[in-house]
């Protein structure tokens, strides 16, 4: 193929291909639809897209009414991927998940390049946004384009722009602030002229691996503050110091502090999962990253202390843990939403039914079907009243749940999530907080 200098009606990227209809994909389709771009989405799944063909959602954040208002707008979902070949901007938004050793499994993002390298044509952006280790848009992304013949600047660009998803977040996806890094500067340039119709705030750096690099700490930072904050807490109970008091206390400071909070661990597609692409980068570079792995040790066993202060707490009442009914009061990842990826409860859950309790679980949001689908008993809010439970654990602080009715149903309850005496004001002598 002989390069072309694109015109600046392909630079201006008005068709874009979102290659990847997931949490991230989908809002972004919808975002940049809203804003009057034509939409293709792509997706192997074909449940999924003949769903969202017919304005049906399965991403929490994306109602059916703004899909078919996609619709009306002329975007369109498939699974053929030669429609792909009409697009100016090609977005991969596929999953990035690591693998049984804790390693990149690169094998979405290896089938999404091969697809770029198939539709690819000349003046066409492509942009990386699923989360990944730096080197990943030069070492994917860039042999893809030119296996289609085609020459960064000359006749394609190439960048990496990480998802910020947050579910639940009023900001949405244009209201949070979108970073981008291009292969090249030319590269950079007609990627934030793209995001910029969409998007509010764009905030350019200067390469695709220093944008890579950008997502990966956002999150270890956190992963590694609520470490600190986790192994403090179990600290505090022997000093029998109430942790909440102490970082309520501290966070009066106006300068130099931010406060984090404890729980029964970490989940969700972030913090459990993107500090280790970045440990894993620098194993490969034979370098160390204790902070990340000592964070990684305190937050993965998180659990187990909760099982242990479970016990603990049942003991006093001459109980043995097997045969107790204990009540799991949330099973999401974090509050208010349905999702549940990676989420702390679910483990702390399982290891206390392996050790013969009897759980019980109350979440409404994520809903009857779902818990039983992780092996638990299902308790629907409005039937508290009348129950009985030795123990109940907050484990997620939905703003919905009725935290009278769970105390009134236990005679002891474990709050891993700080709700009583902050977020619900009342606190009953039967509540212990994490």
């Amino acid at each position: 193929m002989t390069p072309t200098t694109p015109s600046d009606d392909a630079v201006r990227h008005d068709i874009v291909g979102i290659i990847g209809l997931g949490y991230v994909g989908l809002p972004l389709a919808m975002a940049a639809a809203d804003a009057g771009l034509r939409v293709i989405g792509f997706d192997v799944d074909v449940e999924r897209v003949a769903a969202l063909q017919s304005g049906r959602s399965h991403v929490e954040d994306v109602s059916d009414d703004q899909v078919e208002a996609a619709l009306a707008a002329g975007a369109t979902f498939t699974t053929d991927e030669a429609e792909l070949t009409a697009c100016t901007a090609l977005i991969i938004a596929v999953p990035s998940p690591l693998g049984r050793n804790r390693q990149p499994e690169m094998g979405y993002i290896t089938s999404a390049a091969a697809t770029v390298s198939r539709v690819v044509q000349p003046g066409t952006l492509v942009s990386l946004e699923s989360t990944t280790y730096p080197g990943t848009t030069e070492d994917y992304l860039v042999p893809a384009v030119e296996a289609a013949g085609l020459v960064l600047d000359d006749d394609v660009f190439v960048c990496f722009s990480p998802e910020r998803v947050d579910p639940g977040n009023v900001l949405g996806t244009t209201g949070i602030p979108k970073v981008i890094g291009g292969v090249t500067p030319r590269s950079s340039e007609v990627a934030a002229a793209l995001y910029s119709r969409f998007i509010d705030d764009v905030h350019v750096v200067s390469s695709a691996r220093a944008a890579e690099l950008t997502k990966l700490v956002e999150n270890t930072y956190r992963a590694v503050n609520i470490a600190l904050i986790n192994e403090l807490t179990q600290l505090t109970e022997s000093l029998e110091v109430d942790v909440w008091e102490v970082i309520d206390a501290a966070a009066t400071k106006p300068f130099g502090y931010q406060a984090f909070y404890p729980g029964p661990g970490v989940g969700g597609h972030c913090i459990p999962l993107d500090p280790q692409f970045l440990a894993w980068r620098a194993r490969e570079l034979h370098a160390s990253t204790r902070f990340i792995d000592l964070a990684e040790d305190i937050n993965l066993h998180m659990p187990d202390y909760v099982v242990g202060r479970v016990t603990r707490m049942l003991n006093d009442q001459a109980r043995p843990l097997r045969g107790s009914r204990i009540l799991g009061v949330g099973i999401a990842y974090k509050p208010d939403v349905r999702d549940d990826r990676e989420s702390p409860a679910i483990d702390v859950l399982r290891k206390l039914s392996r050790a013969g309790a009897e759980v019980h679980v109350v979440d409404d949001l994520v809903g009857s079907d779902r818990i039983r689908e992780h092996g638990f008993e299902p308790v629907a809010s409005e039937h508290l009243d009348g129950q009985h439970f030795p123990l109940a654990i907050i484990l997620t602080n939905h703003a919905a749940t009725d935290y009278d009715a769970v105390a009134a149903a236990a005679d002891e309850v474990l709050d891993c999530r700080g709700v009583y005496g902050r977020q619900h004001d009342a606190m009953p002598d039967h509540v212990r907080r994490l």
